[in-house]
């Protein structure tokens, strides 16, 4: 039975390596004309009727479009694989405090999201900006940047000289320390209670709002969506730079990487200040798209479930973990009719995923490589004895 699901699983890996060569053997202007037509159907998504996919119940947040509303979920779910990805997948950092950066990101519009607000005056002032919402808006995403970026750093600077196990449950215990704060800074966060009425490009939620409002998702989903594929694209870069190349060495030996002249602090401080940056992008469009937050939706079980994202999809791949993002946001929504038995049959099936497929659904190269060559090593030795 087992070397049945292993001669599956040598065929998939085949199958999915066969289609990136071929990928690969195509002509740029093929290339680029695929992945037109790839972003075009992104964009139609919600407007497509898929029988089976779209059979949805109303959402029980903002209701009308649950479809709509499922997308927009699972791009944000993607922005913080991909975020995540960088401190997991390139660097080889485990960070199980992530829920953190995502919290700070979404209160940071929730108490500057104001047109009174002094940091947004000032900086419309400084900078001679229209006071318009779009543009309070715009500020208010810097400000998450900023601040999350800021955070990571402060976190990463005395932690980063930990490895393994103690650097994950340092970084859990950061994002433990942010649901608190956010809990007991009544005066700040409005602790327990939580902020309403949190604005969005048009300001506060209101009838008046034309395209950002609270029924209709596909905006949102829209506007969630570039965001994805620009980060993609800028993330894609960077993993092929300099910084790309060096987070993957210290990812595979900190030491010979420290030995080949590579700084591995400076650039694992670089992984958690970049994977912060879209921790938060991705938890201001969700404060954003909700009009409300309080600390009870930043717990350790979400932050583990961002960990799962990655590790199910493929840790190290973009498209891996994207997939391994939409999934777990989608399957849960899609099985709601089945109660609290959907998180038993949501457990077993991603214990089966990490028994039948340990380098996750669509592993990188590399990853795949080590994990063949390590099943391999541990064939040959009983073979040997």
């Amino acid at each position: 039975m087992i070397n049945k699901i292993r001669s599956a699983d040598q065929r998939r890996v085949t199958l999915l390596t066969g289609i990136g060569d071929r990928w690969r053997a195509l002509t740029k202007w093929q290339q680029a004309l695929g992945l037109a037509a790839f972003v075009a159907i992104l964009y139609y998504l919600p407007l497509l009727g898929i029988p089976g996919l779209t059979w949805l119940r109303t959402d029980s947040i903002q209701g009308g479009n649950n479809w709509a509303g499922v997308l927009f979920v699972c791009a944000i779910y993607v922005l913080v694989a991909i975020g995540l990805n960088v401190v997991v997948g390139l660097a080889g950092l485990l960070d199980l405090g992530y829920i953190g950066f995502f919290a700070i990101g979404a209160y940071s519009v929730a108490l500057f999201g104001s047109v009174n607000s002094p940091v947004v005056k000032w900086i419309q002032q400084e900078f001679n900006l229209p006071p318009t919402w779009a543009v309070t808006w715009a500020i208010c995403l810097f400000i998450a940047i900023v601040l999350t970026m800021i955070s990571g750093v402060l976190l990463g600077w005395p932690t980063l000289r930990l490895r393994g196990d103690y650097l994950a449950i340092v970084t859990l215990g950061f994002g433990e320390i942010i649901r608190i704060v956010a809990r007991n800074a009544t005066g700040l966060t409005n602790g327990p209670v939580g902020i309403s009425a949190i604005p969005g490009p048009e300001g506060a939620p209101s009838p008046d709002n034309k395209v950002f409002g609270l029924i209709d998702a596909k905006p949102w989903y829209w506007l969630a969506i570039t965001f994805v594929l620009i980060m993609v694209f800028l993330v894609r870069r960077l993993e092929h730079s300099r910084v790309g190349r060096a987070w993957l060495a210290v990812r595979e030996d900190e030491d010979a990487a420290a030995v080949m002249g590579v700084y591995p602090f400076k650039f694992k401080l670089w992984a958690f200040a970049i994977g912060a940056a879209l921790g938060g992008l991705s938890g201001f469009l969700f404060g954003s798209r909700n009009a409300f937050i309080d600390p009870t939706q930043f717990n350790a079980n979400l932050s583990i479930l961002f960990v799962a994202m990655v590790v199910v999809g493929g840790s190290g791949n973009m498209i891996g973990v994207s997939l391994g993002a939409v999934l777990l946001a989608y399957l849960p929504e899609r099985f709601r009719d089945f109660a609290d038995y959907r998180w038993l049959v949501f457990g077993l099936a991603m214990v089966l995923v990490m028994i039948l497929r340990p380098q996750g659904l669509v592993p990188s190269r590399r990853r795949a490589r080590e994990l063949s060559d390590r099943a391999a090593e541990a064939e040959e030795v009983p073979a040997r004895v």
